[in-house]
């Protein structure tokens, strides 16, 4: 049974915040392949939302910081 790197799935996460709770290499190897696939693109999709969840709050601080005048 082949394996699918973790690493080369979520490469492009961001190293400066912490990184979703990830299954040891051990328990991703007893995983068939179709379903270490579905878990690292479900994993992948998670990172993409809290980025984009980071993204929404910070421009919130920015536009409460900054109100706009009329």
């Amino acid at each position: 049974m082949s394996t699918v790197s973790h690493s080369s799935v979520l490469s492009g996460a961001s190293q400066n915040r912490p990184s979703v709770n990830t299954l040891s290499t051990k328990t991703m190897q007893s995983l068939p392949t179709e379903q270490q696939l579905k878990y690292l693109h479900l994993e992948a999709e998670v990172e993409v939302l809290l980025q984009q969840l980071q993204t929404l709050k910070q421009r919130r601080l920015t536009t409460v910081g900054n109100p706009k005048t009329p």
